[in-house]
């Protein structure tokens, strides 16, 4: 064999290495692509689980404040409420009748003495007139004098003589009791 046929030969297996070479490059670069593209959708896929996460949780935040927010106007709206049921009622009492008054004065009073024999007694100043008039009528009213007109839609306030005891027997007290122990009831009939 001569000599070109040798650098022949030696071409020739020189191209098919090349050749073989090429191919398996290719195919080395067409592996490390599909495990590229395959790590990439799964980190796609993860960020996108992440994201979806974090949009559920700020939405329920959101949600949440949003009904706290509703709920604290709702109450506040409530409380003004009845409130405003409260005033209307301390005032719907001061305006009844002076008949009214005149009998539940006296009623206070039979019921203070039995507590404070002696006292001053103060009521509202449309009410003093009708105290003056009970205690110069009551015998058992004697040791009571009138105070000084106090701010109060109705009732009396009996002082000891000395100062150290006071019963409160004004509207006001008295709607606050019921007040207290049918706060829950009021507004359940309200608000149910």
């Amino acid at each position: 064999m001569g000599l070109e046929a040798v650098v022949n030969e030696i071409r020739e297996k020189g191209r098919r290495e090349v050749e073989a070479v090429r191919v398996e490059t290719r195919a080395e670069v067409e592996e490390i692509l599909k495990d590229a593209q395959a790590r990439a959708a799964e980190i796609k896929l993860s960020a996108e689980e992440d994201a979806g996460r974090a949009a559920a949780h700020i939405t329920n935040q959101e949600a949440s404040a949003a009904n706290l927010i509703v709920k604290r106007q709702v109450l506040n709206t409530q409380k003004t409420l009845l409130d405003q049921v409260y005033s209307a009622s301390l005032a719907a009492v001061g305006d009844l009748p002076a008949e009214f008054h005149e009998k539940a004065l006296t009623d206070l009073l039979k019921r203070a003495v039995k507590e404070i024999k002696k006292g001053v007694v103060h009521a509202n100043e449309r009410d003093v007139p009708v105290v003056e008039k009970i205690l110069g009528e009551t015998k058992s009213l004697s040791g009571y004098t009138v105070g000084d007109p106090v701010t109060s839609p109705g009732g009396i306030i009996v002082e000891s003589n000395d100062g150290e005891l006071q019963i409160d027997y004004s509207y006001g007290t008295f709607l606050d009791e019921v007040w207290e122990s049918a706060l829950k009831d009021a507004s359940d009939i309200l608000f149910a």
